[in-house]
């Protein structure tokens, strides 16, 4: 169980993305319907450009934007850090926590396959990472 690759977890994973040009508020709409949280921020050639969070939309209306008029190209974070569909659970879940990022995207030659996040990991997958870090705590 603690094998398992990214492909895997994903599954037939609704992709949820948006063009760099699309509002905020219009993200914000899509994140709040799917009970998602974060949107794939893709070009005209439907290639990852970034990647838009709830963090995001909390700092953009912070900075006193404007959720209407503010595209994505202007909140998203770009070029994020990605994973293959062949990376395991536990190597992604160790990305995650070092670049200290909840949502993973998983993509391979320029085809984005989804996006994972914490919660579709399972305990054990989890159980294994605070173990791998433990025994790294116990070699130093």
């Amino acid at each position: 169980m603690t094998n398992r690759r990214l492909a895997d977890i994903l599954g037939d994973q609704r992709l949820l993305a948006l063009r760099e040009h699309a509002p905020v508020r219009e993200a914000c709409q899509c994140m709040w319907e799917r009970r998602k949280g974060s949107v794939l921020v893709i070009d005209q050639d439907s290639r990852l450009i970034g990647i838009f969070t709830g963090r995001d939309a909390v700092r953009v209306l912070a900075e006193g934007k404007s959720a209407d008029a503010t595209p994505l190209l202007d909140a998203m974070t770009p070029n994020p850090v990605t994973a293959l569909p062949a990376a395991s659970a536990v190597d992604a879940l160790r990305t995650m926590s070092d670049r200290g990022i909840r949502h993973l995207p998983v993509v391979e030659n320029h085809t984005i396959f989804g996006v994972v996040s914490r919660g579709d990991f399972k305990g054990v997958e989890i159980d294994r990472l605070d173990e791998d870090d433990h025994l790294s705590e116990c070699l130093r």
